[in-house]
């Protein structure tokens, strides 16, 4: 089924090829933070020390999101999707419990079930890094836990349920690219839906983590392209020599955009492989075009039968055979 008018088909496969085709969809993201979340192992916050930008050699400490911090919350976006329009039920397939192993978030995120098979994901992900410094980008803050008078005493006897957590600060920026291996049409609009509308990373989902993320284009290659760190650090030379960092202020929103479209234009320019890009003013197509098909329920129903039934043929032929 054909989705999309603005690109050539050239990019996609009709089906999803069971071994690696060398077809690779990236999407250039920049994940911008509203609110305080937690990206933190152990009760400390993830940060890295680098160097600051590719010309600029200081060595910084930056705030870091893993991999599965950013994975994990959008495809379990796309498998609440599957389940409000009746294509997926909690009995067929139960996130790291009991994979179901035919529908498209296995298929397209993959799964391991120990001997009983596995699916590599061809949704790759790597750490993203924030712009700015760690120093710059965290708060810490005190927690209390009162009880329901609204005071931290219980029956006369005052408690010291007091706790202290660093949270990352609203309007810090994690460049981030997230690549599709081998997309069809729908599996490609399937993790687009997902990315753009996932809003909440991080530990304390339910009350804290609200991120937003700003596609800012796709590239469509035979390989692999620029990773999160060098891309994040070519931002911050363009924003450093173009004097956009103003400290303590957060960073500028527009500013940010603009810098990260022109850095990637750059580093994209510096590339080794075939790639056809569409990033800034040649994106907005393809993103009008991508969003009238997932805001409106006709839409994205056509989209996630579409990867349903293509994820239940792949499984069809090569894991159901591949098990008896």
């Amino acid at each position: 089924m054909k989705f999309l008018k603005t690109l050539d088909s050239k990019f996609f496969h009709p089906e999803i090829p069971y071994k690696p085709m060398g077809k690779y969809a990236h999407f250039l993201t920049v994940r911008v933070t509203e609110s305080y979340p937690l990206f933190q192992t152990d009760g400390e916050l993830n940060k890295a020390r680098v160097r600051a930008g590719i010309d600029d050699k200081t060595t910084i400490s930056r705030l870091s999101m893993f991999k599965r911090k950013q994975s994990t919350p959008e495809r379990l976006v796309g498998r609440e999707l599957l389940r409000a329009y009746e294509l997926l039920t909690p009995e067929e397939c139960e996130y790291n419990v009991a994979f179901g192993k035919n529908n498209p978030d296995c298929i397209i995120y993959g799964f391991a079930i120990g001997d009983a098979g596995s699916e590599k994901s061809k949704v790759l992900v790597d750490t993203a890094f924030s712009i700015t410094a760690f120093d710059e980008s965290h708060e810490t803050f005190t927690l209390n836990a009162p009880y329901e008078s609204g005071t931290m005493s219980y029956k006369g006897e005052v408690t010291s349920r007091i706790n202290q957590q660093d949270h990352i600060r609203p309007q810090v920026f994690f460049p981030s690219i997230v690549t599709l291996k081998d997309p069809t049409e729908a599996s490609f609009l399937y993790v687009f839906n997902n990315i753009l509308r996932t809003r909440h990373y991080g530990a304390q989902t339910t009350r804290t983590g609200r991120v937003r993320n700003e596609i800012i284009g796709v590239v469509f290659a035979d390989g692999e392209i620029v990773s999160n760190l060098r891309w994040t650090q070519a931002i911050y030379d363009y924003m450093q020599s173009n004097q956009m960092i103003k400290l303590p202020e957060p960073l500028d929103e527009d500013n940010v955009y603009k810098a990260a479209i022109a850095s990637i234009q750059n580093l994209m320019s510096e590339e080794f492989i075939v790639h056809s890009d569409f990033i800034g003013d040649n994106f907005q197509a393809l993103l009008t075009e991508a969003k009238s098909f997932t805001a409106s329920e006709e839409g994205i129903k056509s989209i996630l039968q579409q990867a349903d039934s293509e994820a239940k043929a792949y499984a069809d032929k090569h894991i159901e055979k591949k098990k008896k």
